[in-house]
């Protein structure tokens, strides 16, 4: 790693797959046994969504409107409460360590999320997040969500507004992700980037770089 590891001010997070843990088969089959939702695996991926699913987590449609799109595919009895409970599915949890380890580092950075997401699953993030007593409003500075900025990972313009409003130098800020296409194109934006694989330790991934 090529730094000055004293330039680093501030440290940018994914969400899921990162911070909150994922399991995207529980989500497929849950869309399958409740709802009859077959085609889910042609909207719902790991990293990058597509179709009416990719339309929401960019804002071009709300989560009203995905909840009616996915109910007019699936069987009858199907509610809207039973779509957002699928994708509940889908964020399991999060590590204690993770937990302590944003405490620790919100007193000496400045955090941020950057994520592909809908108001669905941050919903359940912050759920989550409250859970655990994370004090998440005030452990991150603000949190860049794809549907609210009408922006997706791994355009080049999120990350640029992002390290805007950070208020930062893109040399200054650390991003991690488990996707390493979104890693590529943040350093591409400028920014010193790392890539996650979910399960390994992400405190050790960090204080390699502080």
């Amino acid at each position: 790693m090529d730094i000055n590891k004293k330039s680093i001010k501030a440290i940018i997070f994914d969400l899921g797959g990162v911070l909150i843990d994922l399991d995207f088969d529980a989500c497929v089959n849950e869309f399958k046994k409740s709802l009859g939702f077959e085609r889910i695996t042609e909207i719902l991926d790991k990293y990058h969504q597509r179709g009416i699913y990719g339309d929401m987590e960019e804002g071009k449609i709300s989560a009203e409107e995905f909840r009616t799109a996915i109910l007019r595919e699936s069987r009858d009895g199907s509610t809207p409460e039973m779509i957002d409970k699928c994708i509940d599915v889908f964020l399991t949890g999060m590590d204690d360590y993770k937990v302590d380890l944003l405490k620790e580092l919100s007193g000496k950075y400045d955090l941020y999320i950057l994520s592909n997401n809908n108001p669905i699953a941050m919903n359940r993030s912050h759920k989550l997040w409250e859970e655990k007593g994370l004090d998440y409003k005030n452990i991150f500075k603000e949190e860049f969500i794809s549907c609210e900025m009408h922006m997706l990972k791994p355009g080049q313009e999120i990350y640029l507004e992002a390290i805007r409003r950070t208020g930062r130098k893109p040399e200054e800020i650390l991003f991690v992700d488990d996707s390493l296409t979104n890693v590529e194109a943040a350093k591409k934006a400028g920014m010193n980037a790392d890539l996650y694989i979910p399960g390994h330790d992400l405190r050790a991934l960090i204080e390699a770089w502080l």
